[in-house]
Protein backbone atom coordinates (compact mmCIF):
# COMPACT_ATOMS: atom_id res chain seq x y z
CA UNK A 1 0.00 0.00 0.00
CA UNK A 2 2.63 2.53 1.02
CA UNK A 3 5.92 2.86 2.83
CA UNK A 4 6.78 4.87 5.91
CA UNK A 5 10.19 6.44 5.75
CA UNK A 6 12.71 6.58 8.55
CA UNK A 7 13.56 10.02 9.95
CA UNK A 8 16.07 12.05 7.97
CA UNK A 9 19.62 10.86 8.44
CA UNK A 10 18.58 7.37 9.54
CA UNK A 11 17.31 5.91 6.28
CA UNK A 12 19.17 2.95 4.85
CA UNK A 13 19.50 2.06 1.18
CA UNK A 14 17.74 -0.88 -0.34
CA UNK A 15 14.38 -0.72 1.42
CA UNK A 16 11.30 -0.76 -0.75
CA UNK A 17 8.72 1.93 -0.29
CA UNK A 18 10.91 4.00 2.00
CA UNK A 19 11.55 1.23 4.52
CA UNK A 20 15.02 -0.09 5.39
CA UNK A 21 15.53 -3.81 4.96
CA UNK A 22 16.48 -4.07 8.60
CA UNK A 23 17.08 -1.73 11.47
CA UNK A 24 20.55 -0.79 12.63
CA UNK A 25 22.04 1.07 15.56
CA UNK A 26 21.74 4.82 15.09
CA UNK A 27 23.52 7.36 17.26
CA UNK A 28 26.84 6.49 18.86
CA UNK A 29 26.50 5.70 22.57
CA UNK A 30 29.62 6.18 24.67
CA UNK A 31 28.43 3.42 27.02
CA UNK A 32 27.99 0.99 24.13
CA UNK A 33 31.25 1.61 22.33
CA UNK A 34 32.78 -1.71 23.39
CA UNK A 35 32.51 -4.85 21.24
CA UNK A 36 29.04 -6.33 21.73
CA UNK A 37 28.70 -9.81 23.17
CA UNK A 38 26.71 -10.69 20.05
CA UNK A 39 24.03 -9.45 17.72
CA UNK A 40 20.41 -10.55 18.03
CA UNK A 41 17.60 -10.41 15.52
CA UNK A 42 14.16 -9.50 16.87
CA UNK A 43 11.04 -10.83 15.14
CA UNK A 44 7.66 -9.29 15.97
CA UNK A 45 4.19 -10.82 15.71
CA UNK A 46 0.80 -9.73 17.08
CA UNK A 47 -2.25 -11.70 18.11
CA UNK A 48 -5.64 -10.00 18.25
CA UNK A 49 -8.78 -11.22 20.07
CA UNK A 50 -11.12 -9.51 17.58
CA UNK A 51 -10.88 -7.22 14.55
CA UNK A 52 -8.31 -4.98 16.27
CA UNK A 53 -5.50 -5.70 13.83
CA UNK A 54 -7.67 -6.10 10.74
CA UNK A 55 -5.98 -2.92 9.54
CA UNK A 56 -2.89 -1.60 7.79
CA UNK A 57 -0.51 -2.17 10.71
CA UNK A 58 3.10 -1.10 11.26
CA UNK A 59 5.37 -1.69 14.28
CA UNK A 60 7.83 1.01 15.34
CA UNK A 61 10.68 0.13 17.73
CA UNK A 62 12.16 2.73 20.10
CA UNK A 63 15.22 2.46 22.34
CA UNK A 64 15.85 4.61 25.39
CA UNK A 65 18.94 6.77 25.80
CA UNK A 66 20.87 6.25 29.02
CA UNK A 67 20.83 9.23 31.36
CA UNK A 68 18.09 11.43 29.94
CA UNK A 69 15.50 8.66 29.32
CA UNK A 70 14.81 10.03 25.84
CA UNK A 71 13.12 7.56 23.46
CA UNK A 72 14.66 7.35 20.00
CA UNK A 73 13.23 5.58 17.00
CA UNK A 74 15.32 2.52 16.11
CA UNK A 75 13.41 1.28 13.07
CA UNK A 76 10.08 0.28 11.54
CA UNK A 77 8.68 -2.89 10.08
CA UNK A 78 6.84 -3.11 6.80
CA UNK A 79 3.10 -2.41 6.75
CA UNK A 80 0.92 -5.52 6.90
CA UNK A 81 -2.65 -5.12 5.74
CA UNK A 82 -5.90 -6.92 6.42
CA UNK A 83 -4.92 -9.57 8.94
CA UNK A 84 -5.91 -10.27 12.52
CA UNK A 85 -2.49 -11.67 13.37
CA UNK A 86 0.34 -9.83 11.64
CA UNK A 87 3.73 -11.56 11.49
CA UNK A 88 6.16 -8.85 10.44
CA UNK A 89 8.83 -9.98 7.99
CA UNK A 90 11.25 -7.12 8.53
CA UNK A 91 13.51 -7.73 11.54
CA UNK A 92 15.32 -5.51 14.03
CA UNK A 93 19.01 -6.33 14.46
CA UNK A 94 20.51 -5.08 17.73
CA UNK A 95 23.81 -5.29 19.57
CA UNK A 96 23.36 -7.30 22.75
CA UNK A 97 25.31 -6.50 25.92
CA UNK A 98 24.58 -8.65 28.99
CA UNK A 99 25.88 -5.88 31.25
CA UNK A 100 23.54 -3.17 29.94
CA UNK A 101 19.83 -2.61 30.48
CA UNK A 102 18.36 -1.90 27.04
CA UNK A 103 14.84 -0.51 27.41
CA UNK A 104 12.60 -1.10 24.38
CA UNK A 105 9.21 0.22 23.31
CA UNK A 106 7.13 -1.28 20.52
CA UNK A 107 4.44 1.06 19.16
CA UNK A 108 1.72 -0.04 16.74
CA UNK A 109 -0.12 2.18 14.28
CA UNK A 110 -2.94 1.85 11.79
CA UNK A 111 -1.55 3.49 8.67
CA UNK A 112 -3.94 5.90 6.95
CA UNK A 113 -1.73 7.59 4.35
CA UNK A 114 1.73 7.67 2.81
CA UNK A 115 2.98 10.23 5.35
CA UNK A 116 6.08 9.18 7.33
CA UNK A 117 4.83 11.34 10.22
CA UNK A 118 3.42 8.96 12.83
CA UNK A 119 1.10 11.64 14.22
CA UNK A 120 -0.85 11.36 10.94
CA UNK A 121 -1.77 7.75 11.73
CA UNK A 122 -3.97 6.06 14.35
CA UNK A 123 -2.12 4.86 17.45
CA UNK A 124 -3.18 1.29 18.32
CA UNK A 125 -1.13 0.61 21.44
CA UNK A 126 2.35 -0.21 22.73
CA UNK A 127 4.43 -2.68 24.70
CA UNK A 128 7.42 -1.96 26.98
CA UNK A 129 10.16 -4.46 27.85
CA UNK A 130 13.93 -4.83 27.99
CA UNK A 131 16.16 -6.71 25.57
CA UNK A 132 17.23 -8.85 28.54
CA UNK A 133 13.59 -9.77 29.19
CA UNK A 134 13.24 -11.10 25.65
CA UNK A 135 16.54 -13.00 25.70
CA UNK A 136 15.90 -14.32 29.22
CA UNK A 137 12.40 -15.65 28.44
CA UNK A 138 11.95 -19.35 27.71
CA UNK A 139 13.13 -19.98 24.20
CA UNK A 140 13.99 -16.26 23.97
CA UNK A 141 10.31 -15.68 23.19
CA UNK A 142 8.44 -12.96 25.11
CA UNK A 143 4.67 -12.52 24.92
CA UNK A 144 3.12 -9.44 26.55
CA UNK A 145 -0.15 -7.55 26.35
CA UNK A 146 -0.42 -4.44 24.23
CA UNK A 147 -1.62 -1.45 26.24
CA UNK A 148 -2.59 2.06 25.28
CA UNK A 149 -6.31 2.39 24.55
CA UNK A 150 -8.30 2.49 27.83
CA UNK A 151 -11.08 -0.07 28.08
CA UNK A 152 -10.05 -1.94 24.91
CA UNK A 153 -8.43 -5.34 24.61
CA UNK A 154 -5.54 -4.66 22.29
CA UNK A 155 -4.20 -8.19 21.96
CA UNK A 156 -0.66 -9.36 22.56
CA UNK A 157 2.73 -8.89 20.95
CA UNK A 158 5.22 -11.75 20.59
CA UNK A 159 8.89 -10.82 20.26
CA UNK A 160 11.45 -13.53 19.55
CA UNK A 161 15.23 -13.04 19.75
CA UNK A 162 17.55 -15.05 17.53
CA UNK A 163 21.29 -14.80 17.96
CA UNK A 164 23.08 -14.07 14.70
CA UNK A 165 25.80 -16.64 14.30
CA UNK A 166 27.65 -15.50 11.18
CA UNK A 167 30.80 -14.65 13.15
CA UNK A 168 30.49 -17.22 15.95
CA UNK A 169 32.56 -19.79 14.09
CA UNK A 170 36.21 -20.45 14.79
CA UNK A 171 38.59 -22.35 12.56
CA UNK A 172 41.34 -24.76 13.53
CA UNK A 173 44.09 -24.61 10.90
CA UNK A 174 47.52 -26.16 10.43
CA UNK A 175 50.18 -25.19 7.90
CA UNK A 176 53.54 -26.51 6.78
CA UNK A 177 56.15 -25.07 4.41
CA UNK A 178 58.62 -26.55 1.94
CA UNK A 179 61.99 -25.31 0.63
CA UNK A 180 61.88 -21.86 2.22
CA UNK A 181 64.79 -19.49 1.55
CA UNK A 182 67.82 -19.96 3.78
CA UNK A 183 68.36 -16.78 5.81
CA UNK A 184 70.82 -17.68 8.57
CA UNK A 185 74.56 -17.72 7.80
CA UNK A 186 75.39 -20.57 10.19
CA UNK A 187 72.11 -22.44 9.94
CA UNK A 188 68.99 -22.68 7.86
CA UNK A 189 66.04 -20.47 8.91
CA UNK A 190 63.80 -20.11 11.97
CA UNK A 191 60.47 -19.52 10.17
CA UNK A 192 57.14 -18.29 11.48
CA UNK A 193 53.93 -17.04 9.83
CA UNK A 194 52.10 -13.74 10.38
CA UNK A 195 48.44 -13.49 9.30
CA UNK A 196 46.78 -10.16 8.40
CA UNK A 197 43.18 -9.41 7.44
CA UNK A 198 42.53 -6.63 4.94
CA UNK A 199 40.56 -3.52 5.84
CA UNK A 200 38.15 -1.60 3.65
CA UNK A 201 40.70 1.20 3.14
CA UNK A 202 43.26 -1.24 1.73
CA UNK A 203 45.38 -1.46 4.89
CA UNK A 204 46.02 -4.68 6.82
CA UNK A 205 45.53 -5.61 10.48
CA UNK A 206 47.57 -8.38 12.11
CA UNK A 207 45.38 -11.15 13.51
CA UNK A 208 47.69 -14.10 14.28
CA UNK A 209 51.33 -15.19 14.62
CA UNK A 210 52.44 -18.80 14.66
CA UNK A 211 55.20 -20.12 16.85
CA UNK A 212 58.80 -20.14 15.59
CA UNK A 213 60.20 -23.44 14.27
CA UNK A 214 63.98 -23.44 14.71
CA UNK A 215 66.60 -24.33 12.10
CA UNK A 216 64.54 -25.76 9.24
CA UNK A 217 63.46 -24.87 5.71
CA UNK A 218 60.54 -27.35 5.89
CA UNK A 219 58.64 -26.39 9.05
CA UNK A 220 55.38 -27.89 10.28
CA UNK A 221 53.61 -25.44 12.56
CA UNK A 222 51.23 -26.44 15.32
CA UNK A 223 47.51 -26.21 14.58
CA UNK A 224 46.00 -22.97 15.85
CA UNK A 225 42.50 -21.74 16.49
CA UNK A 226 41.21 -18.31 15.43
CA UNK A 227 37.72 -16.81 15.29
CA UNK A 228 36.24 -16.05 11.88
CA UNK A 229 35.54 -12.54 13.12
CA UNK A 230 39.25 -11.99 13.84
CA UNK A 231 40.38 -13.66 10.61
CA UNK A 232 38.08 -11.91 8.13
CA UNK A 233 35.34 -10.14 10.12
CA UNK A 234 32.81 -12.59 8.71
CA UNK A 235 33.55 -11.62 5.09
CA UNK A 236 34.53 -14.91 3.43
CA UNK A 237 36.01 -13.20 0.35
CA UNK A 238 38.10 -10.61 2.20
CA UNK A 239 41.82 -10.82 1.41
CA UNK A 240 44.02 -12.52 4.00
CA UNK A 241 47.74 -11.80 3.66
CA UNK A 242 50.24 -14.27 5.11
CA UNK A 243 53.86 -13.22 5.59
CA UNK A 244 56.72 -15.64 6.22
CA UNK A 245 59.64 -14.47 8.36
CA UNK A 246 62.93 -15.83 9.64
CA UNK A 247 63.12 -15.15 13.39
CA UNK A 248 66.10 -13.22 14.77
CA UNK A 249 66.87 -12.82 18.44
CA UNK A 250 67.28 -9.04 18.18
CA UNK A 251 63.77 -8.61 16.73
CA UNK A 252 64.93 -7.63 13.23
CA UNK A 253 63.21 -10.62 11.64
CA UNK A 254 64.12 -11.30 8.01
CA UNK A 255 61.31 -11.22 5.47
CA UNK A 256 61.18 -14.43 3.41
CA UNK A 257 58.05 -13.76 1.37
CA UNK A 258 54.26 -13.58 1.34
CA UNK A 259 51.08 -14.84 -0.27
CA UNK A 260 47.39 -13.97 -0.17
CA UNK A 261 44.29 -16.09 0.24
CA UNK A 262 40.74 -15.79 1.62
CA UNK A 263 38.54 -17.65 4.05
CA UNK A 264 36.57 -19.09 1.14
CA UNK A 265 39.75 -20.50 -0.45
CA UNK A 266 41.02 -21.87 2.86
CA UNK A 267 37.67 -23.55 3.55
CA UNK A 268 38.33 -25.92 0.63
CA UNK A 269 40.71 -27.68 3.01
CA UNK A 270 43.81 -29.64 2.04
CA UNK A 271 43.96 -29.63 -1.77
CA UNK A 272 45.99 -28.35 -4.70
CA UNK A 273 44.15 -25.03 -4.30
CA UNK A 274 45.74 -24.49 -0.90
CA UNK A 275 49.39 -24.82 -1.81
CA UNK A 276 50.75 -21.27 -1.98
CA UNK A 277 53.92 -19.93 -3.54
CA UNK A 278 55.79 -17.66 -1.14
CA UNK A 279 56.83 -14.59 -3.14
CA UNK A 280 59.43 -11.99 -2.18
CA UNK A 281 58.58 -8.94 -4.37
CA UNK A 282 62.13 -7.47 -4.15
CA UNK A 283 63.75 -10.73 -5.28
CA UNK A 284 61.16 -11.15 -8.02
CA UNK A 285 61.93 -7.66 -9.33
CA UNK A 286 65.70 -8.21 -9.36
CA UNK A 287 66.09 -11.81 -10.56
CA UNK A 288 64.73 -12.87 -13.93
CA UNK A 289 64.90 -16.57 -13.08
CA UNK A 290 63.24 -16.12 -9.67
CA UNK A 291 60.42 -18.63 -9.14
CA UNK A 292 59.53 -18.38 -5.47
CA UNK A 293 60.95 -18.45 -1.94
CA UNK A 294 59.30 -21.75 -1.10
CA UNK A 295 55.74 -22.95 -0.67
CA UNK A 296 53.26 -23.02 2.22
CA UNK A 297 50.61 -25.75 2.35
CA UNK A 298 47.39 -25.90 4.32
CA UNK A 299 47.34 -29.28 6.08
CA UNK A 300 43.94 -29.05 7.77
CA UNK A 301 40.95 -26.71 8.14
CA UNK A 302 38.25 -27.47 10.69
CA UNK A 303 35.29 -25.20 11.45
CA UNK A 304 34.11 -25.10 15.07
CA UNK A 305 30.99 -23.23 16.16
CA UNK A 306 31.56 -21.49 19.48
CA UNK A 307 28.75 -21.86 22.01
CA UNK A 308 27.74 -18.54 23.53
CA UNK A 309 26.28 -17.26 26.76
CA UNK A 310 22.94 -16.86 24.97
CA UNK A 311 22.96 -20.52 23.90
CA UNK A 312 22.82 -21.52 27.56
CA UNK A 313 20.20 -18.90 28.45
CA UNK A 314 18.05 -19.99 25.51
CA UNK A 315 18.48 -23.60 26.65
CA UNK A 316 16.96 -22.73 30.03
CA UNK A 317 19.93 -21.92 32.31
CA UNK A 318 18.79 -19.62 35.12
CA UNK A 319 20.90 -16.86 36.68
CA UNK A 320 20.30 -16.76 40.45
CA UNK A 321 21.04 -13.43 42.07
CA UNK A 322 21.86 -12.93 45.77
CA UNK A 323 22.69 -9.63 47.46
CA UNK A 324 24.68 -9.16 50.68
CA UNK A 325 24.77 -5.72 52.33
CA UNK A 326 27.28 -4.35 54.84
CA UNK A 327 25.62 -3.27 58.11
CA UNK A 328 28.80 -2.39 60.00
CA UNK A 329 28.98 0.73 62.17
CA UNK A 330 31.54 2.42 59.92
CA UNK A 331 28.67 3.27 57.57
CA UNK A 332 27.43 5.85 60.06
CA UNK A 333 24.08 6.34 61.79
CA UNK A 334 21.34 5.72 59.17
CA UNK A 335 19.31 8.63 60.56
CA UNK A 336 22.08 11.11 59.73
CA UNK A 337 22.56 12.56 56.22
CA UNK A 338 26.31 11.76 56.43
CA UNK A 339 25.60 8.03 56.68
CA UNK A 340 26.04 5.81 53.64
CA UNK A 341 22.79 4.12 54.75
CA UNK A 342 20.86 7.40 55.04
CA UNK A 343 17.32 6.98 53.70
CA UNK A 344 16.85 10.16 51.69
CA UNK A 345 13.19 10.41 50.64
CA UNK A 346 14.19 12.06 47.36
CA UNK A 347 17.00 9.85 46.07
CA UNK A 348 18.66 6.47 46.56
CA UNK A 349 21.71 6.16 48.78
CA UNK A 350 24.88 4.52 47.39
CA UNK A 351 23.77 1.05 48.55
CA UNK A 352 20.40 1.45 46.85
CA UNK A 353 21.96 2.69 43.61
CA UNK A 354 24.46 -0.20 43.43
CA UNK A 355 21.73 -2.73 44.23
CA UNK A 356 19.29 -1.44 41.61
CA UNK A 357 21.98 -0.92 38.95
CA UNK A 358 23.11 -4.56 39.06
CA UNK A 359 19.88 -6.23 40.17
CA UNK A 360 17.59 -4.73 37.55
CA UNK A 361 19.72 -6.27 34.79
CA UNK A 362 20.22 -9.71 36.35
CA UNK A 363 16.54 -10.11 37.28
CA UNK A 364 15.66 -10.49 33.59
CA UNK A 365 17.47 -13.85 33.58
CA UNK A 366 15.67 -15.31 36.62
CA UNK A 367 12.19 -16.66 35.84
CA UNK A 368 10.67 -16.48 39.33
CA UNK A 369 12.26 -13.10 40.26
CA UNK A 370 12.80 -14.32 43.86
CA UNK A 371 16.14 -13.17 45.29
CA UNK A 372 17.81 -14.04 48.62
CA UNK A 373 18.85 -10.82 50.39
CA UNK A 374 21.39 -11.04 53.21
CA UNK A 375 23.09 -8.66 55.61
CA UNK A 376 26.30 -8.90 57.64
CA UNK A 377 27.99 -7.05 60.50
CA UNK A 378 24.90 -6.11 62.58
CA UNK A 379 23.41 -6.83 66.01
CA UNK A 380 20.02 -8.49 65.60
CA UNK A 381 16.96 -8.15 67.81
CA UNK A 382 15.89 -9.21 70.31
CA UNK A 383 19.13 -10.36 72.01
CA UNK A 384 21.69 -8.22 70.16
CA UNK A 385 23.72 -11.14 68.80
CA UNK A 386 26.15 -10.22 65.98
CA UNK A 387 25.41 -11.90 62.65
CA UNK A 388 27.34 -12.01 59.39
CA UNK A 389 24.66 -13.90 57.47
CA UNK A 390 21.13 -12.71 58.31
CA UNK A 391 18.02 -12.46 56.13
CA UNK A 392 16.98 -8.90 55.38
CA UNK A 393 13.32 -9.93 55.46
CA UNK A 394 13.75 -11.38 58.97
CA UNK A 395 13.02 -14.95 57.86
CA UNK A 396 16.21 -17.09 57.95
CA UNK A 397 14.30 -20.13 56.59
CA UNK A 398 13.11 -18.15 53.56
CA UNK A 399 15.32 -15.11 52.83
CA UNK A 400 13.79 -14.59 49.38
CA UNK A 401 12.39 -11.23 48.28
CA UNK A 402 10.18 -10.67 45.27
CA UNK A 403 12.04 -8.67 42.66
CA UNK A 404 14.56 -5.91 43.21
CA UNK A 405 11.84 -3.69 44.68
CA UNK A 406 11.22 -6.40 47.30
CA UNK A 407 14.93 -6.48 48.13
CA UNK A 408 14.93 -2.69 48.52
CA UNK A 409 11.94 -2.83 50.90
CA UNK A 410 13.62 -5.52 53.02
CA UNK A 411 16.83 -3.45 53.12
CA UNK A 412 15.00 -0.36 54.36
CA UNK A 413 13.10 -2.39 56.99
CA UNK A 414 16.34 -3.91 58.27
CA UNK A 415 17.90 -0.46 58.74
CA UNK A 416 15.10 0.34 61.19
CA UNK A 417 15.37 -2.90 63.18
CA UNK A 418 19.07 -3.87 63.45
CA UNK A 419 22.01 -2.13 65.11
CA UNK A 420 25.02 -1.42 62.90
CA UNK A 421 28.07 -3.09 64.40
CA UNK A 422 30.99 -5.11 62.91
CA UNK A 423 33.45 -6.46 61.87
CA UNK A 424 33.39 -6.70 58.03
CA UNK A 425 33.36 -10.44 57.27
CA UNK A 426 32.68 -11.70 53.73
CA UNK A 427 33.30 -15.45 54.11
CA UNK A 428 29.89 -16.32 55.68
CA UNK A 429 27.82 -14.85 52.82
CA UNK A 430 30.16 -16.33 50.17
CA UNK A 431 29.81 -19.76 51.81
CA UNK A 432 26.04 -19.27 52.00
CA UNK A 433 25.74 -18.93 48.20
CA UNK A 434 28.42 -21.59 47.61
CA UNK A 435 26.28 -24.16 49.47
CA UNK A 436 23.47 -23.63 46.96
CA UNK A 437 25.83 -23.56 43.97
CA UNK A 438 27.45 -26.83 45.10
CA UNK A 439 24.08 -28.58 44.88
CA UNK A 440 23.48 -27.66 41.21
CA UNK A 441 26.52 -28.33 39.03
CA UNK A 442 24.77 -29.52 35.86
CA UNK A 443 24.71 -26.13 34.12
CA UNK A 444 21.01 -25.52 34.75
CA UNK A 445 21.74 -22.73 37.22
CA UNK A 446 24.46 -20.14 37.76
CA UNK A 447 24.78 -17.98 40.88
CA UNK A 448 25.83 -14.34 41.14
CA UNK A 449 26.54 -12.80 44.56
CA UNK A 450 26.62 -9.01 44.89
CA UNK A 451 28.40 -7.77 48.04
CA UNK A 452 28.07 -4.05 48.78
CA UNK A 453 30.45 -2.79 51.47
CA UNK A 454 31.96 0.41 52.83
CA UNK A 455 35.05 -0.85 54.56
CA UNK A 456 38.21 -2.82 54.66
CA UNK A 457 37.65 -6.56 54.94
CA UNK A 458 38.31 -8.14 58.37
CA UNK A 459 38.47 -11.84 57.44
CA UNK A 460 40.80 -11.74 54.43
CA UNK A 461 42.30 -15.22 54.95
CA UNK A 462 38.89 -16.88 55.34
CA UNK A 463 37.48 -14.94 52.39
CA UNK A 464 40.36 -15.99 50.14
CA UNK A 465 39.77 -19.62 51.08
CA UNK A 466 36.04 -19.26 50.39
CA UNK A 467 36.72 -17.72 46.95
CA UNK A 468 39.24 -20.44 46.01
CA UNK A 469 36.67 -23.10 46.94
CA UNK A 470 33.86 -21.24 45.15
CA UNK A 471 35.92 -20.97 41.94
CA UNK A 472 35.08 -24.64 41.29
CA UNK A 473 31.36 -23.89 41.49
CA UNK A 474 28.89 -22.24 39.09
CA UNK A 475 29.09 -18.82 40.72
CA UNK A 476 30.56 -15.31 40.37
CA UNK A 477 31.08 -12.61 43.00
CA UNK A 478 30.70 -8.87 42.46
CA UNK A 479 32.01 -6.56 45.21
CA UNK A 480 31.05 -2.89 45.10
CA UNK A 481 32.84 -0.57 47.52
CA UNK A 482 30.85 2.52 48.57
CA UNK A 483 32.11 5.56 50.44
CA UNK A 484 35.53 7.18 50.75
CA UNK A 485 37.53 4.29 52.29
CA UNK A 486 40.73 2.95 50.76
CA UNK A 487 39.95 -0.38 49.13
CA UNK A 488 43.50 -1.44 48.23
CA UNK A 489 43.12 -4.80 49.98
CA UNK A 490 40.02 -5.57 47.90
CA UNK A 491 42.02 -5.46 44.68
CA UNK A 492 43.76 -8.59 45.90
CA UNK A 493 40.45 -10.46 45.65
CA UNK A 494 39.93 -9.43 42.02
CA UNK A 495 42.05 -11.98 40.16
CA UNK A 496 42.49 -10.01 36.93
CA UNK A 497 46.25 -9.53 37.48
CA UNK A 498 47.28 -12.24 39.95
CA UNK A 499 45.11 -15.33 40.46
CA UNK A 500 43.94 -15.48 44.08
CA UNK A 501 45.30 -18.31 46.25
CA UNK A 502 44.81 -19.77 49.71
CA UNK A 503 46.96 -22.30 51.55
CA UNK A 504 48.94 -23.00 48.41
CA UNK A 505 45.87 -23.62 46.24
CA UNK A 506 45.04 -21.26 43.37
CA UNK A 507 41.53 -20.39 42.28
CA UNK A 508 40.41 -22.52 39.34
CA UNK A 509 38.83 -19.49 37.66
CA UNK A 510 38.71 -15.74 38.15
CA UNK A 511 35.24 -15.26 39.66
CA UNK A 512 35.57 -11.91 41.50
CA UNK A 513 35.05 -8.42 40.15
CA UNK A 514 35.70 -5.50 42.54
CA UNK A 515 34.93 -1.84 41.80
CA UNK A 516 34.71 1.30 43.98
CA UNK A 517 31.39 3.04 43.29
CA UNK A 518 32.98 6.49 43.52
CA UNK A 519 34.74 5.86 40.20
CA UNK A 520 31.34 5.76 38.46
CA UNK A 521 29.57 8.73 40.00
CA UNK A 522 28.55 11.23 37.32
CA UNK A 523 29.92 14.68 38.12
CA UNK A 524 26.72 16.38 36.97
CA UNK A 525 24.74 14.44 39.57
CA UNK A 526 22.98 12.20 37.03
CA UNK A 527 22.41 9.08 39.14
CA UNK A 528 20.89 7.12 36.24
CA UNK A 529 24.14 7.53 34.32
CA UNK A 530 26.17 6.59 37.42
CA UNK A 531 24.16 3.38 37.81
CA UNK A 532 24.47 2.50 34.11
CA UNK A 533 28.26 2.97 34.21
CA UNK A 534 28.55 0.82 37.32
CA UNK A 535 26.38 -1.99 35.92
CA UNK A 536 28.27 -2.00 32.64
CA UNK A 537 31.63 -2.47 34.34
CA UNK A 538 30.74 -4.99 37.04
CA UNK A 539 28.58 -7.20 34.84
CA UNK A 540 30.80 -7.21 31.74
CA UNK A 541 32.86 -10.15 33.02
CA UNK A 542 29.91 -12.36 34.00
CA UNK A 543 29.29 -14.00 30.57
CA UNK A 544 32.95 -15.02 30.22
CA UNK A 545 33.12 -16.27 33.84
CA UNK A 546 29.93 -18.23 33.16
CA UNK A 547 31.38 -19.75 29.95
CA UNK A 548 34.68 -20.58 31.66
CA UNK A 549 32.82 -22.75 34.18
CA UNK A 550 30.83 -24.50 31.46
CA UNK A 551 33.96 -25.14 29.37
CA UNK A 552 36.01 -26.52 32.26
CA UNK A 553 33.15 -28.85 33.20
CA UNK A 554 32.41 -29.84 29.60
CA UNK A 555 28.78 -28.73 29.95
CA UNK A 556 26.99 -28.08 26.66
CA UNK A 557 23.87 -25.91 26.35
CA UNK A 558 20.55 -27.72 26.56
CA UNK A 559 18.58 -27.70 23.30
CA UNK A 560 16.43 -24.62 22.93
CA UNK A 561 12.66 -25.18 22.78
CA UNK A 562 11.34 -25.58 19.22
CA UNK A 563 10.78 -22.27 17.47
CA UNK A 564 7.35 -20.75 17.82
CA UNK A 565 5.10 -21.46 14.85
CA UNK A 566 2.15 -19.07 14.57
CA UNK A 567 -1.18 -20.87 14.22
CA UNK A 568 -2.88 -20.57 10.86
CA UNK A 569 -6.01 -18.46 11.20
CA UNK A 570 -8.76 -18.78 8.61
CA UNK A 571 -10.60 -15.49 8.28
CA UNK A 572 -14.33 -16.03 7.99
CA UNK A 573 -16.49 -13.22 6.71
CA UNK A 574 -20.18 -12.90 7.29
CA UNK A 575 -22.39 -12.55 4.26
Amino acid sequence: MFGLEKPAGRREPGGSGGFPKMASVGDFNVLSSSIPATKVELSVSCRSPDMFFFLFTVCVLYTQAIGNKEWREFGRTEVIDNTLNPDFVRKFIMDYFFEERENLRFDFYDVDSKSPNLSKHDFLGQMFCTLGEIVGSQGSRLEKSIVGIPGKKCGTVIVTAEELGCCRDSVLMQFCANKLDKKDFFGKSDPFLVFHRSNEDGSFTICHKTEVIKNTLNPVWQAFKISVRALCNGDYDRTIKVEVYDWDRDGSHDFIGEFTTSYRELSRGQSQFNVYEVINPKKKGKKKKYVNSGTVTLLSFLIETEVSFLDYIKGGTQINFTVAIDFTASNGNPSQPTSLHYMNPYQLNAYGMALKAVGEIIQDYDSDKMFPALGFGARLPPDGRVSHEFALNGNPQNPYCHGIDGVMEAYYRSLKSVQLYGPTNFAPVINHVARYAASVKDGSQYFVLLIITDGVISDMAQTKESIVNASKLPMSIIIVGVGPAEFDAMEELDGDVVRISSRGKFAERDIVQFVPFRDYIDRSGNHVLSMARLAKDVLAEIPEQFLSYMRVRGIKPSPAPPPYTPPIHVLQTQI
